[in-house]
């Protein structure tokens, strides 16, 4: 028999969404998530590494502390790094890479946070279905506020905003989906949806118990601008898809979709299921 505790029943299932918390580049702004990937290449050029674009989004989603330690622990920018400094890159070194690449960001962030199209519809939709909205993101707290000031400017705004260095650990652990559950009031995870554009995020929103919708042509995944997305035929973009598909296979998100805009449709099939009573 179910227990209740003030007219919950503590064992029923979720019958509805409640919230959906969203990443922010490549997800809401910066079509491509440019910002952090050519600043990561700058700031470890200035050491004398020299970064590819492809090497430079490998572990994206991450506190970026995090990234550029994953960064350095790779055999072949750790070896730069040796062959500069005579040693192998310590914490100590990325706290000094870190340090350098902080107000590169805090500098640039702005120039590529655009509202990506489709994500000011898409968050009409959410609310309009009654859903509350939730955001997090590998950037600090520092960065953030430069991208909200931004996305502001465009006509997207979201309250509820967790970054990386909030919590004690930030993605692949799930943190930042969990604060924002509990910033949130919501009642059981399985009817939260994470929307992100990396592996790690999408790890991040099924470690937290929630559906989980990877991104494949907006993000980090694809690495296409907009202009570039936009001159894709078919047979270009599926080509995209495949190749953004490999950067999730270990997360094993629940669904795919190219960008935010085709996000509405996906939450009706999640509600559908969950009055199957299916959970994530």
């Amino acid at each position: 028999m179910p227990f209740f505790f003030s007219g919950y029943a503590m064992n029923a299932l979720p019958v509805r969404l409640e919230a959906v918390i969203f990443d922010w580049a490549g997800t809401l702004v910066d079509f491509g998530s440019f910002a952090p990937t050519r600043v990561f290449v700058e700031a470890f050029a200035q050491f004398g590494v020299a970064l590819t674009l492809e090497q430079a989004r490998g572990p994206m989603g991450m506190g970026k502390w995090d990234h550029i330690r994953a960064l350095c622990d790779d055999p072949g920018i750790a070896s730069q790094y040796q062959e500069r400094f005579g040693a192998l890159p310590d914490d100590a070194a990325v706290t000094a890479i870190y340090e350098r690449f902080l107000p590169m960001q805090l500098e640039k962030v702005a120039e590529y946070s655009d509202v990506i199209p489709g994500a000011l519809q898409t968050l009409r939709e959410i609310r309009e279905r009654g859903l509350k909205v939730g955001s997090c993101s590998g950037y600090p707290a520092s960065v953030m506020r430069r991208v909200l000031e931004r996305a502001l400017a465009g006509g997207l705004e979201i309250a509820t905003v967790v970054a990386s260095d909030q919590v004690p650990r930030a993605r692949p652990a799930p943190a930042m989906a969990l604060k924002n559950a509990v910033e949130l009031g919501v009642a059981d995870v399985a009817a939260c949806v994470k929307v992100d554009d990396t592996g790690v995020g999408i790890e991040e929103g099924r470690r937290a118990g929630m559906w989980s919708v990877g991104l494949l042509l907006s993000g980090n995944a694809a690495g296409l601008t907009r202009d570039a997305y936009q001159a894709l035929d078919e047979v270009g973009r599926e080509a995209a898809r495949a190749r953004a598909r490999q950067a999730f296979a270990s997360a094993e998100p629940h669904y795919f979709i190219d960008t935010i805009a085709d996000l509405p449709s996906v939450l009706s099939d999640i509600e559908a299921r969950l009055a199957s009573a299916e959970r994530p």
